[in-house]
């Protein structure tokens, strides 16, 4: 998930080239097993001067009907430490063509499956903002910036936090007109790389999607004569490739 923050430059905008830092975080989908509590994430900068990246981090919660909203982390009842995932450093500087990494830390009850959404911003720094930089170094930097037209994009990544004591069980019912496949495990399932293809054309195909199944939720699909379907269905480490045809 991408957004751009654009600071423009009025002089001489029509010729300006874009500059700036270009930053690239991989995947846009993490997950954390049930045995572990920590996760390197790296980011990269292919652009052509330093990134400042804020890192973010909140908690989405997914309602019944399918909706979902983000929230802020809250402390753990105790008071001593958040409840939730943190990172560390939470403010990156990325060097040009370089990469840095930021510790993403779970701290909280883990007895079912929390999801979070984790975002990595691009920002000409402050004061406030807690880089470790010099007055005159933030001066110097936005001194860099300011000869054309700069565009910051950052990313927004979504983390799944497995249940401590994580189950996979996935129930399949393929009947002749409808294909449906349930998740009654406690940790999300990912049916990747879908497709929908005419038997006769394998050119003939609708456009490929990642899908995300919830616990207690399910993903299914109409069966149509002369069409096949294929997917990967992932468990955590476990694949194995699905073929049903209409």
């Amino acid at each position: 998930m991408k957004w751009v923050l654009a600071i423009l430059t009025l002089l001489g905008f029509s010729h300006a080239a874009l500059a700036g830092p270009s930053i690239n975080v991989g995947v846009v989908y993490d997950y954390l097993d049930g045995n572990k509590s920590t996760y390197l994430k790296r980011v990269f900068n292919g652009g052509d001067s330093t990134a400042f990246v804020k890192v973010n981090v909140s908690e989405i919660l997914y309602k019944p009907d399918g909706s979902y909203e983000e929230v802020p982390l809250k402390n753990q009842a105790d008071g001593a430490a958040r409840d939730g995932l943190m990172a560390s450093p939470a403010r990156l500087i990325v060097p040009v063509n370089g990469m840095q990494g930021t510790r993403l830390l779970f701290m909280g009850e883990r007895d079912s499956e929390r999801y979070f959404r984790v975002r990595f911003i691009p920002v000409v720094p402050e004061t406030e903002d807690e880089f470790a930089v010099s007055a005159e170094e933030r001066e110097d930097y936005k001194k860099s910036l300011s000869a054309g037209v700069n565009v910051l994009a950052g990313y927004g990544t979504v983390f799944f936090v497995r249940p401590q004591n994580t189950r996979f069980e996935v129930k399949v019912d393929n009947q002749p007109q409808q294909y449906v496949l349930r998740n009654n495990g406690n940790t999300v399932v990912v049916v990747d790389e879908f497709k929908d293809c005419s038997v006769s054309d394998p050119n003939d195909c609708r456009p490929t999607t990642k899908n995300h199944v919830l616990p207690g939720r399910g993903f299914q699909f109409d069966k149509q004569q002369g069409r096949v379907y294929r997917f990967n269905l992932v468990e955590g480490s476990d694949q194995k490739n699905v073929e049903v045809k209409g």
